[in-house]
This record gives structure tokens, sequence and C-alpha cells, in this order.
């Protein structure tokens, strides 16, 4: 018989394996917290918006609290016998840093794009013969490097790819290529710049080399890993979250793992597809605690899955046009004793030393004063990590008087 769990279930399964579940560290977190956060989620989206803060920054102090920045950096883009590198970056959800370990498992995704980019610079090829080859030559010579280095050393700075991908120049081109198809990663990151170099010399000679899966193979083990993130999730959810197509190579692998007994099926009240629970889910009876989550947290990305777990219909609306904006540019949902409650537009000015909300709006239904004091509470901590003086609110949205009657508290201390 199939089990059916109550949506309330469902939630606090998918809380816990996102790592929601467990209080935050009480002392210095280290690089071992860190690595079980990463354990956990697989992956952590990189985006260029700065808004507020980078994305891939944020997942971490939404599970920990305030930590060391450079912990990510040291595990992402620097390499020492005594602390090796632990992340890697390539396109698994859309751009992200996953386990070095994990690199392999998308060699099919380099195969397609082999197969799939030719076409596309094609024309590329036959204006600039032998432009890979040189590149390639280049970063061997000078990696870790960016594009725009290697177009002065290759003679071609400021020449462009007239209507070419993304109109980028054609180093630059040939840069994303190699780099999707495997022959090229991120050596190293300047502010948010990509430097270049080759996989050998950033990925230990284990992962490196390690044999080729199977596509078959390769897709099990990520859907196995995107089931144990989820906790419990709909077959499409589970193909989202390494974004697999087509998506008869997700079913075939859910029917396996069903199959070989890593994953159960379940029924959710109120879910109109089959749901998939990992054996080693956790389901507990109550999760606390409050976190600020940003638009790119793997709790909430795919937001036909927020809104059935959570009841929140949630929009990024960055390429919204100002005057149709619902709730802002960049904002926040703010999860609290495992409901999402409220959502905050956010943005940080150095300049002012200020965190500052631009809206706040209150969930129906909520007690707003307590949603009020829990999120002044967390902004406040967030500021600090932040190494901002001060959180400022306007006025705009139905949460913010309450959250600007706390903040102007004297003497305000965190709950």
């Amino acid at each position: 018989m199939t089990t059916t769990l109550g949506p309330d279930a469902a939630r606090r399964i998918a809380l816990a394996a996102q790592g929601f579940a467990d209080a935050r560290p009480a002392g210095e977190i280290t690089r071992r917290h860190l690595r079980r956060v990463v354990d956990r989620v697989r992956l952590i989206q990189l985006d260029s918006v700065n808004v507020a803060v980078r994305a891939h920054y944020m997942p971490l102090f939404s599970r920990l609290g305030p930590y060391p920045a450079a912990l990510v950096d040291d595990a992402a883009w620097r390499h020492r016998a005594r602390r090796p590198r632990l992340l890697a970056e390539y396109w698994a959800h859309e751009a992200s840093l996953l386990p070095v370990e994990d690199w392999p498992l998308f060699r099919w995704r380099m195969r397609r794009y082999e197969r799939r980019l030719g076409e596309r610079y094609e024309s590329l090829l036959k204006g600039a013969p032998g432009l890979f080859d040189d590149v390639l030559a280049a970063v061997k010579d000078l990696g870790p490097i960016g594009a725009g280095p290697l177009e002065a050393e290759l003679g071609i700075a400021g020449g462009r790819a007239r209507g070419g991908w993304w109109n980028r120049s054609s180093v630059k081109h040939a840069c994303e290529y190699l780099f999707a198809v495997g022959e090229l990663t991120t050596g190293a990151r300047r502010g948010f710049q990509r430097l270049y170099d080759l996989p050998e010399r950033v990925l230990p000679p284990e992962v490196h080399s390690a044999p080729e899966m199977s596509t078959e193979d390769a897709i099990r083990e990520l859907t196995l890993r995107a089931a144990a993130a989820h906790g419990i999730g709909t077959e499409p959810d589970l193909r989202d979250y390494f974004r697999v197509k087509p998506p008869e190579w997700s079913k075939r692998a859910v029917a396996e793992l069903v199959e070989d007994g890593r994953l159960e099926e379940v029924s959710v009240r109120g879910w109109t597809r089959p749901a998939y629970r990992h054996v080693d889910a956790r389901q507990p009876r109550r999760v606390t605690g409050r976190a600020l989550l940003c638009p790119f947290d793997p709790l909430i990305w795919e937001r036909a899955r927020t809104e059935r777990i959570f009841g929140f219909h949630y929009r990024i609306e960055i390429y919204v046009p100002e005057p149709k904006r619902v709730y802002g540019y960049y904002v926040f949902p703010f999860l609290l004793d495992g409901e999402l409650v409220a959502r905050v537009d956010l943005k940080t000015d150095r300049q002012a030393g200020v965190l500052r909300v631009r809206g706040a709006f209150a969930e129906p239904a909520v007690d707003a004063a307590r949603v009020a004091a829990e999120l002044a509470a967390e902004l406040g901590v967030m500021a600090e990590w932040l190494e901002l003086d001060k959180v400022v609110a306007d006025d705009r949205g139905s949460l913010a008087p309450p959250l600007r009657k706390v903040l102007h508290r004297p003497n305000r201390t965190a709950p």
C-alpha cells in the first residue's frame, strides 16, 4: 500500500532535508559546518546580482547564521595541501558550486554541449580558425586568467562577434564553450569575474581522471542526490534540481530508484502528482527557528514546489518594470518556525552602512507583531554579518509599520 502523508509532514521533511530542522551552531563556524551544508544541498547557485548579497553566500547564512565569507571563497577558489578545494563550478542547476567529487557526474552534459553548441560556434570557428586551441594554450601558460586579459594576450582585444551568442567577444565565446564542454573550469574569481584554468590543475587527480560513467548511471546518481536534498518531491521536482533533460531520463531513474528501494513512492494530500521520499529522509515532529532566504536558495528556487509546500506564491521581479512590481526588486522570503510568513525587499547600502528594507509584507493570517519582532532580529543579525551599522525600513508594505516600530525601539535587543 502507498503511504499517505499530510502536507504538514511533507513540509517538515523538506525543511529537514535542507538543514532547517537543526539549530544553528552556537560556536565558531568552520569548514566542517560548510561541508555539512553542501553535503545536504549538493549545490549552491551562483548569480551576478549583488543588490543585497551575492547569492552563493546567502544559503550558508540562512542555515548557519553569521559565518566568515572566506569559508566559501577558500572552499571554491583556493587550493592548499592542508585545505584542499571542496567546491567546483559547473552548470548544475544553473551556474553553481558543487562538491568537487560530483564534477564527473556532469560529463554527460558536457558531451551534450559538444553536440548542441557545436553548430552555434561553427561561424565563430570559421571567422577565427584555431581560436579554441589558442585559448587553451594561453590558459595553460597564463591561467587562471579572465577573458579580457586573454583577448589582449591573443592580440584581438575589442574584437566582437557580430550577432553572436549573447553578443560576447569571440574570446569570451570560446571560453564559455570550453567551460561548458569541460575543457576549462574556474580556477579562481576576482570579484565576480571568472578566471579560467585547466581542469587538471583545479580538480584533484582522482576526480579529473575518474572513469566516465554512463549517462544512465550519472542521471540516476543525480536523481538520488536531488531526492536526498528534497527529502520528498515529485518527479518534476527531482528532475529540476539538476535540470535533467529530456524528462524520460528522470522518469526512468526515479522508477529504478523505487525498484532498488532507495526511493519510496508516497501520496501527499493536496498534491496532484505522486511523491517520492528518500528512504533516509527525516520527518521531525516540529521545525523551529527563523531564516531569510535569497531568491536562489535551493529550498524555494522551484516556484511551483514552493507554492505547493508552503502555500507561498513567489516570483522574482528583477526583470519586471518597476511600476509593475508587486513586492520589489530582490525579495527575500522569511521562514519562521517552518512556515514562510513574510517577504522583504532588501538592498545593501554600503556607503551609508545600512541594510535597507524597501518593502516588508506579511502573509495572510500571521501574527504581524511577532513576525515583525523576529524579522527585525534576523535583519539585525544579517546587517552585522554584512558589516553594516543598522537596519532601516521604508514604509511600503503591510508589515512595514510594525517592523519600523520594532526597529525604532530604543535599546532594542534581539529575541
